[in-house]
């Protein structure tokens, strides 16, 4: 019972990581806040939270700022404080640079950038008044270097970092903690609904992410280094976890690994469809 009457608020917890994350923690005690778009999927996963705390289901879109205003303003009526605020909403892309729209860059952005900014700054000030509290922000692996057909994602995972790198350190000495969670490869269906080029959605499973690490585990990871205060930990394993250190040993070799797995998988699909 680690979380044992904390105040926890996640966005994104209609699904995936999210919704374990909820589970997880609501299972050790917490009150939950569960924000997503979909109320009917909060609903659902609400209903499968087993414990002894509130739960709170506030369905919210991040990128709308006065709806974020009012929706911390409802919890802190509520509950009189934010504990942890997991910033984990997140929308990513499949698409070239050349053939990629204005409107999806900027979509991107919102969601993974501007989204967890104004959810941070919705609760800091309260988080200040108390001088305690913990913000989180589930970013990726895809915040430490760059890779072809993610663009957009890579730019607001890198540009997340900065922030709340920067927010670390100019909160810290008002008892308030900032932990960077970097997944890599979870089964989730964030693929599905990644964006293409023209706005669409890609709506297919990668094989990567169909192999990857179970959410339930992801979110065990997650609470752990919640608990522990971590300032950042990297989730992933197989080639997420190799690119993330070869970025940081040797550029060079990462850009050309990259290069030649993606004209492998281009050979793969021709040959497939051939």
């Amino acid at each position: 019972m680690r979380f044992l009457d904390s105040v926890i608020w996640i966005t994104g917890a209609s699904s995936g990581i999210g919704a374990e994350m909820a589970m997880q923690f609501y299972a050790e005690g917490a009150h939950l806040v569960m924000s997503s778009r979909d109320r009917t999927a909060l609903k659902s996963v609400g209903s499968t939270c087993n414990g002894l705390g509130e739960i709170l289901i506030l369905p919210l879109d991040v990128t709308d700022e006065k709806a974020v205003i009012a929706a911390a303003q409802q919890v802190i009526d509520r509950f009189g404080r934010v504990d942890v605020l997991v910033n984990n909403a997140g929308l990513t892309q499949r698409s070239l640079i050349a053939e990629t729209s204005l409107d999806v860059y900027r979509r991107i952005m919102d969601v993974n950038f501007f989204g967890p900014l104004l959810m941070t700054k919705a609760v800091l000030p309260a988080m200040l008044d108390m001088e305690a509290g913990q913000i989180v922000c589930v970013t990726s692996v895809a915040g430490k270097y760059g890779s072809p057909m993610r663009s957009g994602y890579n730019a607001a995972k890198h540009a997340a970092h900065g922030f709340f790198e920067s927010l670390r350190e100019e909160v810290s000495a008002h008892g308030i903690s900032v932990t960077l969670i970097l997944p890599g490869a979870v089964k989730t269906n964030v693929s599905l609904n990644a964006l293409c080029g023209d706005g669409s959605r890609y709506n297919k499973m990668d094989p990567f992410l169909a192999m990857g690490m179970e959410p339930a585990e992801c979110a065990r990871r997650t609470l752990n280094a919640i608990h522990g205060r971590k300032r950042e930990v990297m989730i992933a394993t197989g080639v997420a976890r190799r690119n993330v250190w070869l970025k940081r040993l040797s550029p060079a070799l990462l850009s050309w690994v990259t290069r030649r797995r993606r004209r492998h998988q281009t050979a793969v699909l021709t040959d497939s469809t051939n």
